[in-house]
């Protein structure tokens, strides 16, 4: 597989560090990011839309503070939602932007935010059906000659979509970030996630707790029970059945609270034997397999 793999248990995910006020200051956000490092913690998710651009600022903002942290970071990015409020058209509509030039302008405009050299990652953040694939897989093609970034990748897409760009670069799609969980088990079963692995593309996942619903849906009982019996918390329980999958998917973690991070850091190193992950599997879904 071309660019960048994961070698860590999660990804920091950057969706809600805008609201967390505590973290606005650079020097504390650099603190923050330097103990997750010192962790072995280096993969942080961002995408221009949060925050509407307020989660790459401030990240971008505590690394200046501290220079030598943005060589030690790897970091993922999205772009190509264009909310309403960013649509300078009078229809001010939510709407998906592809085109080459969006795509090159927001590449830039990270780059810029976050103060790094080179974003490790960047990935199309949804399926954009007016996307002209082999303009746009030229225009990611030249950002990875040009060292912009180290890899492309896309989010949210169906196989026939991602081909289809695929089909328009030289590079290869490298990463693909789809939601899945205990909570929203459908890719394993409906061909989704057996057509990534298979295009050799590196799982992430997000929402790997189902924003909750893992650890409080049907499953709640058994995940509990399990995790105290192992002596590992209910969430760690839940990432370590996402990552016993092949390809080894790399759930993106939303919380930003270091005793949280702490726990799940702590949990990584458990592995599931099968008939435990199909017992969690069963009480998530509410029938045994077939």
């Amino acid at each position: 597989m071309s660019g960048p793999t994961f070698d860590v248990p999660f990804a920091l995910g950057m969706m809600n560090l805008h609201q967390a006020t505590e973290l606005h200051a650079a020097e504390r956000l650099a603190d923050w990011i330097e103990a997750r490092l010192d962790q072995g913690l280096d993969w942080f998710d961002h995408a221009d839309i949060y925050g509407d651009r307020a989660g790459e600022r401030l990240f971008g903002d505590a690394l200046r503070t501290r220079p030598g942290l943005a060589r030690r970071v790897r970091v993922v990015t999205k772009t190509d939602i264009v909310t309403p409020e960013r649509d300078a058209s009078a229809f001010a509509v939510k709407h998906y932007d592809s085109s080459p030039a969006y795509v090159t302008r927001a590449i830039d405009a990270s780059l810029e935010r976050l103060g790094v050299e080179r974003l490790d990652h960047f990935l199309l953040h949804r399926p954009d059906p007016l996307m002209d694939a082999e303009a746009t897989g030229r225009a990611l093609d030249d950002a990875i000659a040009a060292g912009k970034i180290g890899a492309a990748g896309i989010s949210n897409f169906l196989p026939e979509a991602w081909r289809r760009l695929q089909a328009g670069m030289h590079a290869r799609l490298s990463a693909h970030q789809l939601q899945l969980s205990l909570d929203h088990s459908a890719p394993l079963f409906d061909g989704l996630y057996d057509a990534v692995i298979g295009d050799g593309q590196a799982p992430m996942a997000w929402s790997p707790l189902g924003g909750g619903r893992a650890l409080d849906g049907p499953a709640a009982a058994l995940l509990h029970s399990q995790a105290e019996a192992l002596g590992v918390s209910p969430a760690g329980l839940a990432l370590a059945w996402l990552r016993a999958l092949p390809g080894r998917p790399l759930p993106v973690i939303g919380s930003l609270r270091p005793e949280r991070i702490e726990t799940l850091h702590r949990d990584a190193s458990l592995e599931l034997s099968r008939p435990a992950w199909f017992a969690l599997l069963e009480a998530a879904r509410g029938h045994e397999v077939a």
